[in-house]
């Protein structure tokens, strides 16, 4: 068997003396795995490193072997992922967020919101933002999506500022006052009136509280798993950048 795909590198480790297995998220194929023999060389070393796109054949006797990668570089990000601590941290979530979902799942539309990530990771407006939006995207795919788009209430579309936590609808100002103490905030960014809206740390962060709150509730609370180190960290160091 045997496929050629672009993917964007989210994690490698050693394989023996030489070989390297190497996880990719693919525009196509989903989430994969796959050894590179000579992984391990002077000359991959700078190829095979997360964050980096490439163009990769995986080849395999049978679907459900882990198979062989061979992998040429398409654009690297290396550098400017090692060079900013919020970068590094951002690649490690980018990577845990994407193994919520099944492995060889195909998620096209996930693929593409990785890639716009992994350029801006070490922007610390536009990354952390992207970062929500994709927790968003997960929390969909896996069947927890949230309505963000109309009033739960009313059916209203403006002044959208709460969420509540048992709908994971959005709630209008009007609507959501009596409540207010119970309901989530919804930073405007999420709104669907204010798409392209840049947002300060302070919105960034209650987008990731926001998300938080399902990805536990729904997502690692059942799986027993606790929310991914990577996560703390990165919205550790974004806090630091405030």
């Amino acid at each position: 068997m045997e496929w050629r795909d672009e993917g964007l590198i989210i994690g490698i480790r050693r394989h023996g003396e030489t070989a390297a297995i190497v996880e990719v998220m693919t525009r196509d194929h989903g989430r994969h795995l796959g050894m590179v023999r000579g992984g391990r060389s002077q000359r991959m070393q700078p190829v095979l490193q997360p964050g980096n796109s490439v163009v990769c054949v995986w080849r395999a006797r049978i679907e459900e072997q882990m198979g062989t990668l061979t992998v040429e570089p398409l654009r690297s990000r290396a550098a400017a992922i090692m060079g900013s601590g919020l970068a590094l941290q951002g690649i490690n979530l980018l990577g845990a967020l994407l193994r919520l979902l099944p492995e060889r799942d195909p998620h096209p539309a996930l693929f593409e919101t990785a890639e716009i990530i992994a350029a801006h990771l070490d922007d610390p407006v536009t990354g952390p933002a992207l970062m929500v939006r994709l927790e968003l995207a997960v929390l969909m795919e896996l069947g927890f999506g949230l309505d963000l788009s109309e009033c739960v209430a009313t059916g209203v579309k403006d002044d959208l500022i709460y969420v509540s936590p048992k709908s994971g609808r959005a709630v209008s100002r009007e609507a959501g006052e009596p409540w207010r103490d119970r309901l989530l905030p919804l930073p405007d960014f999420l709104s669907v009136a204010r798409r392209g809206f840049d947002p300060s740390s302070d919105e960034i962060l209650a987008g990731f509280a926001l998300t938080g709150f399902f990805l536990e509730r729904d997502v690692f609370g059942p799986r027993g798993v606790k929310a991914p180190e990577a996560r703390r960290a990165f919205i550790g160091e974004l806090q630091r950048l405030r």
